[in-house]
């Protein structure tokens, strides 16, 4: 079963605003993103894990330096002694439906690739250039944002009455955080306990998992195989359950399709189509409450596309599958958007000829897949909110 332990974490003294030196993930920024997060803040988080040119290694020695120089000079501060953290997310979801998602961070196991355990990834993943995280990691020495994991042990939801040290609390873009360190040594053995007791389903991540696999056999080939710090990776784990957890779609844009072919004509051999009208963030509920995928034209237009009884019989109950056997054979290519109003915006911008609009998988496929170890389609969830990077930071 995984492991899963406390370490000595990094944090930001407790005299900064977590709201304004905490940032969003490195893969969901965009570089204009990232010029408005190092600009709110000179101590912002960003200025390490995006590390802005001179391109090459420089860049990265760069963000090692200062790694180092905001632990000389107190900007971050070492734990205590090793702990879990604690970690709670409040927040609405697009129903307006209230929310709440705790978990802990910790160092979960690396394993090797070629390697049997129960650390599982959930669905496949797209090609993207690891050398950006690899060499970031070699420099700083250490995790500066945590893999996503989902844990099926039991006994899960009773850990949060743990007791912890309050560590820091802010909201931003409605989302409330709220962080406690968990250092007492019984409560720590507990969570490992829990935790390793089953397998734990990477769900957002998998490059950073991957990085670490490779981080790990890098050390292990240079330190003639001795254990270390490398040997895990941080990671915040939460329950795989619905309670709490609240998983979107990530959505499909269409191009390449040939101007003279005729879509409609030949989704409705595998879907029942009628008007959706006007599409707008709105459609994100809808689209499960009608129980259909939403064809997006360029003039933001929608065709409700309901699966025909027979269709698609054999296939898991992913509306990424759907689409992708309706359209085996076409001439196509897609892109993968998160988030409507995106959708609405590649489609103006004339990015792609067809935008789909899916529904999220359930939890109780995404469970099932795990248990039965097979892989969704690429970019086939998206689990919100992201936690942010600057919560803490793990030395390797």
């Amino acid at each position: 079963m995984p492991r899963f332990e406390p370490f000595t974490g990094l944090r930001y003294r407790p005299s900064l605003p977590l709201e304004e030196v905490t940032a969003p993930p490195y893969d969901v920024l965009s570089a204009a993103d990232r010029e408005r997060y190092g600009a709110r803040h000179a101590l912002n988080v960003v200025h390490i894990d995006v590390p802005l040119p001179p391109e090459g290694a420089q860049r990265y020695d760069n963000a090692a330096r200062l790694l180092a120089a905001w632990r000389a000079d107190g900007t971050l501060v070492a734990d205590p002694a090793p702990s879990f953290t604690r970690y709670r997310m409040t927040f609405h979801d697009e129903a307006g439906r209230p929310r709440a998602l705790t978990g802990y961070i910790g160092g979960l196991e690396v394993l090797a690739p070629d390697a049997k355990g129960d650390v599982l990834p959930h669905e496949q993943t797209t090609p993207k250039d690891r050398s950006d995280r690899l060499d970031l990691t070699r420099a700083t020495d250490a995790n500066l944002s945590p893999v996503w994991g989902l844990s099926m042990a039991e006994g899960f939801a009773d850990l949060a009455a743990l007791p912890g040290v309050p560590v820091g609390t802010f909201t931003v873009d409605g989302v409330t955080h709220d962080l406690a360190r968990v250092d007492d040594a019984d409560a720590c053995a507990r969570i490992s306990s829990v935790i390793g007791s089953a397998p734990v389903v990477i769900a957002d991540g998998h490059h950073r998992y991957a990085v670490a696999r490779q981080f790990r056999a890098e050390r292990r080939a240079a330190n003639g195989d001795e254990p270390g710090g490398y040997d895990l990776t941080m990671t915040f784990v939460t329950a795989l359950s619905p309670e709490g957890l609240f998983v979107q779609a990530i959505h499909r844009l269409i191009g390449g399709v040939p101007a003279s072919f005729d879509l409609h004509g030949h989704l409705a051999r595998f879907f029942e189509l009628s008007p959706a009208g006007a599409v707008s963030a709105a459609t994100a509920v809808d689209v499960v409450t009608q129980g259909a995928l939403c064809l997006v034209a360029p003039d933001g237009s929608g065709t409700w596309l309901r699966p025909r009884t027979g269709a698609f019989e054999g296939l898991r109950d992913l509306d990424s599958l759907r689409l992708e056997a309706a359209l085996a054979g076409v001439s196509h290519d897609v892109r993968y958007q998160h988030g409507v109003d995106r959708v609405l915006g590649a489609l103006r911008d004339g990015e792609a000829r067809w935008g789909v609009l899916l529904r999220p998988v359930p939890i109780a496929e995404i469970r099932r897949t795990a248990t039965e170890h097979v892989l969704m389609p690429p970019k086939s969830t998206f689990f919100a909110p992201k936690p942010p990077t600057g919560l803490v930071i793990r030395p390797l």
